[in-house]
């Protein structure tokens, strides 16, 4: 965040008032005098202080719901120079998605700065339900979605039971409890379907809504409320 956000963010000052003092050379970046305009600061590793009193920013907790689109990656950083979660979140905080979405998958992905909660809800122990709209080249038959709910062998691994509803006749309305690597992709492979697009529309009680592809909203507080309670 810029320099002059900081000052205020801590407290010392306005931003206004702040501006007056860089220019002044009263603040120091990392020990070193500033006072240019636009410097910008990384609250969790830079140091910032003013006439020699250390500013420290409590750390704020962000909670977001992304509507991730097709063809993002659901990491921090990539190899490839492909799209990130985080290029489509504009927070003054470092971030981080919670668990992974499919490249070539969208939808709801949660991101926050809660580490706390972060490795709560990934914790297999919780089996937080994920609900997925999946459409496929053909359809199944009754006895397919049969099979396919009670758990299947993707390789290696049974699937735990899950919920399968038909929504269209290409069209389904998947529920997990669990999350394997490309499991929806792999369980509809075992029966000789493609999957031509998968997109997540809840995680427990929160669910996307109308929310457009490739734009984010703060969780409402009952939201974060429910999340920290999942035992």
């Amino acid at each position: 965040m810029r320099l002059q956000k900081y000052i205020s963010r801590a407290g010392y000052t306005s931003r206004r008032k702040a501006e007056s003092l860089i220019r002044e050379g009263n603040v120091k970046v990392n020990g070193l005098t500033v006072r240019e305009m636009g410097i910008t600061v990384d609250p969790e590793k830079d140091t910032v202080s003013v006439k020699g009193t250390m500013l420290h920013i409590k750390k704020q907790m962000v909670y977001i719901l992304l509507n991730k689109p097709e063809g993002v990656v659901t990491t921090l950083s990539d190899n490839f120079n492909r799209e990130i979660v985080t290029d489509f979140i504009d927070a003054d905080v470092r971030i981080y998605p919670v668990g992974r979405l499919d490249y070539n998958s969208k939808g709801l992905v949660l991101m926050t700065n809660d580490g706390e909660l972060t490795n709560k809800l990934t914790h297999p122990k919780h089996h937080i339900p994920k609900k997925y709209l999946v459409c496929i080249n053909k359809a199944l038959s009754s006895k397919e979605i049969v099979l396919f709910k009670n758990g299947i062998d993707i390789g290696g691994y049974v699937t735990a039971k899950c919920k399968i509803i038909q929504k269209s006749p290409l069209c389904y309305e998947i529920t997990l409890y669990e999350g394997k690597n490309r499991q929806i992709r792999r369980m509809f492979a075992s029966f000789g379907r493609d999957v031509v697009s998968l997109q997540r529309i809840a995680i427990g009680k929160i669910e996307i809504g109308s929310l457009k592809e490739g734009k984010w909203r703060y969780l409402k507080k009952d939201e974060i409320e429910y999340l920290k309670n999942i035992n």
